[in-house]
């Protein structure tokens, strides 16, 4: 089972995007996947069709479980309409894990843990990450093989990912072998001199890490949520989902490699 986190401390970079692009692709391969929506906000459970204030279950209960075994973690995953996708959703009050449980020993590797349950079950999960780092990120990275990094190509989301590339620096003490991440060029518009010279920007002073091409400026993104669809479902031959094509072949070839 391989464990990507979507992640960036900024919002509107292209994380919940990514997130269910990949999903749809590598379900369309007959890729067992799931998705764990991470962010209180519940952007991911809503885009799939779930309502995040009355899901059954949610990530949130897995943090009352006494103890973590296959039975419990599986009841706190639901079915999506879409083959070979399924979902641990989100609930606002993940908003309070960090006040009422913060501190408590092992909270960070509780996800880790419940993902270790199910493993025989998936050959991807994909965590949805929220902007913030708290006790969710902590557990989406430490459940982690790769980090993706979504970067939208403008001057301000580049202060996102010195932030995000810090963090992972301070908690990579914690991490024999440190994290494994990919910079996700995304919203790219090549006619524009900002997305221009952010992407070259990424490319000089990340090149070890950063994906060589850029998810482009799609409408057909925006379309394919209001339809509560993966994008390429909706719209399988559109530039947008050509990119996310591109960038799946990059990442499970490392995959492979590691």
């Amino acid at each position: 089972m391989v464990v990507w986190s979507i992640a960036n401390q900024k919002g509107g970079v292209g994380k919940t995007t990514t997130t269910i692009a990949l999903a749809g692709l590598l379900s369309e391969q007959n890729q067992r996947v799931l998705v764990v929506d991470t962010d209180p906000h519940g952007s991911l459970t809503t885009y799939l069709n779930f309502d995040a204030d009355y899901v059954p279950a949610s990530l949130f209960d897995l943090f009352q479980l006494p103890h973590i075994d296959y039975d419990g973690v599986r009841e706190l995953i639901l079915s999506t309409t879409f083959s070979h996708i399924d979902i641990i959703p989100a609930h606002m009050s993940l908003a309070t894990l960090d006040r009422s449980m913060g501190n408590r020993s092992g909270m960070g590797l509780v996800l880790k843990k419940a993902l270790t349950a199910v493993a025989a079950d998936y050959d991807y999960v994909l965590i949805d990450c929220p902007p913030i780092l708290g006790v969710m990120m902590v557990n989406a990275l430490a459940a982690s093989d790769r980090i993706l990094i979504p970067v939208q190509t403008e001057f301000l989301a580049m202060k996102g990912l010195e932030r995000m590339l810090r963090t992972l620096q301070i908690m990579q003490r914690s991490k024999p072998g440190g994290f494994d991440v990919t910079i996700v060029p995304t919203m790219y518009d090549k006619r524009t001199r900002a997305s221009l010279q952010t992407l070259q920007d990424l490319k000089t002073r990340y090149p070890d890490q950063v994906w060589a091409s850029a998810i482009p400026i799609d409408t057909k993104f925006r379309d394919a949520s209001i339809k509560h669809m993966p994008p390429s479902l909706y719209a399988h031959n559109c530039r947008g989902v050509f990119a996310y094509k591109t960038l799946l072949s990059h990442l499970t070839r490392l995959a492979h490699n590691e």
